[in-house]
C-alpha cells in the first residue's frame, strides 16, 4: 500500500514564504504575511488562487524572512525588490498588450 504524498508532510522540505504588499506613496512593500510549513503552502495557494505572481528565490525569501510581520523591508532590499516589481511589471504589461 503506497502513503499519499499528503502524509508525509514530516518528511517534505520545510516551505517558507513572504508576501509583500505595495501601495503608491507608501515608503517601501510592507510584510503581510509570512510563514513555514502548512502556512507557507497556505500563503502560495491564496497567491495563485488571486492570480498574485508567486516568484521563487531562496536567496531572496531568507531576507525577507528576517523582516517581522507588518514591517516594511529595509533600504537593503529596496534595489532587490525594486527590480522584481518591475520586472513582473513588465511581464504584466507584455501579457496585456498580447490579449
Amino acid at each position: 500500500m503506497s502513503a499519499d504524498p499528503a502524509d508525509l508532510l514530516d518528511d517534505a522540505p520545510r516551505a517558507e514564504a513572504v508576501a509583500l504588499a505595495y501601495s503608491a506613496g507608501e515608503a517601501a512593500p510592507r510584510v503581510v504575511a509570512k510563514g513555514r510549513g502548512l502556512i507557507a503552502r497556505q500563503i502560495i495557494e491564496q497567491a495563485k488562487k488571486a492570480g498574485v505572481y508567486v516568484h521563487e528565490s531562496p536567496e531572496m525569501l531568507a531576507l525577507l524572512m528576517q523582516v517581522d510581520l507588518d514591517d516594511r523591508i529595509p533600504p537593503q532590499l529596496y534595489v532587490a525588490v525594486a527590480e522584481l516589481l518591475a520586472w513582473l511589471y513588465r511581464m504584466e504589461h507584455d501579457e496585456n498588450v498580447k490579449s
